[in-house]
């Protein structure tokens, strides 16, 4: 601030334009990746290079490029670049950059399902089960699979030829007696001792050179192990294993591609527009997996190949590729791309696009369903779009709402209540920002209070904060008490500029008879037929799902926990113990004191409060 009449402070010199050439100059010819930001430090654009200095030169370069290209240069207000040892290890390095920054220009490989994989765990006695969602768990993971019934179809093949376990750990380690698996003939019962650890060992190993697909290795395998007990005279397991080679070969037989079983994956691109689709249809070991569609986020891209690529690059670096890669189109960098996808995976990888025969006829399946999947797709977003500029002239905002969040509140009679909040955008549900909140503390039943907890909870570090994410429209499940919540939260934290909305059930809850509760006051009743109130309806649809599915859970873990966890004296050893001793809490909370008290490590005093706690008396000595 300057005196009255004094001159004027002289504005703040502007950061220079990025010099592009001059920042080549420096450059090395190694390989490496290289990062463009903005002025604001936002990352633009994430690529790798063979030679960094050639590579990033043709940026700037009088060579013609893209509107896309020229928009992003003209934003690049500093560079930097990591060097590597080989292209290899720079491709898997940019793609790790990708996924976690997101930049603004690179393609992005979005899906926000989890990919079914089949776990082996790595155990004492490994199991083998469908796994999804993070690999937290020590193990082997097989996949992706395009479906979960693809996974189903090999776990049921698994556990007639291989007999491994596939319950969990706490079933495992408290059953006394074999289950029904074993009485099926589809589990060999390590857990009561019915099968060596070297038998059981094998067996894992089989199944590890299955899911590898190292058939041939494994019927040798079989076979020379079925002549080994024949010739010890162990005629009944020699039979067994005949069984389980004549089932593989039959397998086998049946499914054979160009005469040889097939580790391969199909891939073709369609696009329109700044729309793709990518089709993936998968065979492992011979097994025709089925396919699967997904749509990467091009950001302004319009090179199919250049989007497959971007997809081949970040999909198989995330997981693990088979033998043989099969495209509908060539792409850039496939002998760096084959090296770093063999450092992954341990194995030779293959990557071909003029192929021939029955590939050629896969190919061409992927191409007709790629372009399906993406006129589906297309379809389906026009008509989001329709029910966004609906439910805009509904509610009178100025644009489409861009980002809607709605709570649901869910408990039974006060226990477990749970709330729940889902987001969605112009694409439809982000579950990746789904959020619940286990509400505690409040008067049970006071879904007022739960409510304010919950979003207060939500809005509390977006107070005063210039970058969080808001919506422009939030739904509140409820009636002009849930309403009133929001609208206090929202006054309290001193955050303005977001539309509330409530959305109250008919007399009989019915569809379509909803009642939407406007800030103004007024209060609507579209009707079914109204594509704003569907797209309501689809919105607490998913929020009343949501946060049912919390409370079920914690209400369940709350009732299957036991209360022996709140008896001083009670320790994991102890618990396990009367847990096994009495076949679980059932079988104890039936037994009287004398019968507590003959469990090892268990004395009268302490049979006497555990009897006492789990019938809700008092316990010996207290008031």
């Amino acid at each position: 601030m300057t005196a009255a009449g004094g001159p004027p402070e002289p504005a703040a010199p502007s950061a220079p334009p990025f010099d592009g050439k001059d920042f080549v100059r420096g450059l090395s010819t190694a390989p490496g990746v290289y990062r463009m930001y903005d002025a604001a430090d936002n990352v633009l654009y994430v690529g790798k290079a063979g030679a960094l200095k050639k590579r990033v030169a043709s940026y700037f370069s009088a060579s013609p490029k893209s509107a896309r290209i020229m928009s992003m240069l003209v934003q690049v207000a500093r560079m930097e670049v990591t060097v590597t040892r080989t292209e290899a290890e720079a491709l898997l390095l940019e793609n790790q950059l990708i996924k976690s920054l997101k930049p603004r220009y690179n393609v992005l490989l979005r899906d926000d399902k989890s990919y079914p994989h089949l776990l082996l765990t790595r155990e004492d006695w490994p199991r083998i089960a469908l796994h999804r969602g993070p690999q937290s768990v020590p193990g082997r993971y097989y996949g992706p699979y395009p479906g979960v019934m693809a996974v189903r179809e090999t776990l049921n093949l698994l556990h007639k030829l291989f007999k491994l376990r596939s319950c969990e750990d706490s079933v495992f380690k408290n059953r006394t007696r074999p289950c029904l698996q074993y009485q099926i003939g589809r589990c060999s019962a390590p857990c009561v001792g019915l099968v060596e650890a070297a038998e059981y060992e094998a067996a894992v190993r089989r199944v590890r050179l299955f899911l590898e697909g190292h058939s041939d290795e494994l019927l040798d395998e079989l076979g020379n192990a079925m002549e080994a007990a024949s010739e010890r005279l162990a005629f009944e397991e020699a039979a067994r294993l005949r069984d389980t080679l004549t089932s593989l070969r039959s397998m086998q037989a049946r499914q054979y591609v160009d005469g040889r079983a097939a580790d391969l994956d199909v891939l073709a691109v369609a696009m329109q527009g700044a729309n793709a689709c990518v089709l993936l249809l998968a065979f492992r070991d011979g097994r025709n997996f089925g396919t699967r569609a997904f749509f990467p986020k091009t950001n302004g891209a319009e090179d199919p190949a250049e989007v497959l690529s971007a997809f081949v690059a970040q999909y198989y670096t995330a997981h693990s590729p088979p033998r043989e890669i099969v495209l509908d189109r060539a792409i850039e960098d496939v002998p760096v791309l084959e090296e770093a996808f063999a450092l992954n995976a341990g194995h030779k990888v293959t990557i071909k696009t003029s192929v021939r025969g029955e590939r050629a006829g896969y190919l061409d399946l992927a191409r007709r369903n790629a372009e399906n999947s993406l006129a589906t797709q297309l379809g389906s977003q026009a008509a989001q779009t329709a029910r966004a500029e609906s439910l805009r002239e509904l509610l009178g905002l100025a644009e489409p709402a861009r980002r809607i969040e709605c709570f649901d509140i869910s408990h039974t009679m006060g226990e477990a209540t749970v709330a729940s909040q889902v987001v969605f955008d112009a694409e439809g549900p982000v579950r990746g920002q789904y959020r619940r909140y286990n509400i505690s503390g409040i008067e049970p039943g006071d879904d007022y209070a739960a409510m304010h907890q919950a979003l207060t909870r939500r809005f509390k570090r977006a107070a005063g904060n210039d970058d969080a994410v808001l919506p422009d429209l939030l739904l509140i499940d409820g009636g002009a008490g849930q309403v009133a919540q929001a609208n206090d939260v929202l006054a309290e934290l001193g955050i303005p500029g977001i539309t509330v909305v409530g959305v109250a059930k008919g007399e009989a809850r019915k569809a379509g008879d909803e009642t939407l509760l406007l800030p103004d006051g007024r209060e609507l009743k579209p009707g079914a037929a109204s594509p704003g109130l569907q797209l309501v309806q689809q919105v607490r649809d998913e929020a009343h799902r949501f946060a049912i599915t919390g409370h079920r859970g914690r209400r369940q873990k709350a009732r299957s926990s036991s209360r022996l966890e709140d008896i001083p004296g009670i320790g994991p050893r102890r618990r396990a113990a009367l847990l096994k001793h009495f076949g679980g809490l059932g079988g104890l909370r039936a037994a009287g004191v004398a019968e507590i008290a003959r469990v090892d490590g268990v004395n009268l005093a302490l049979a006497e409060r555990i009897y006492a706690t789990l019938h809700g008396l008092d316990a010996p000595g207290t008031p």
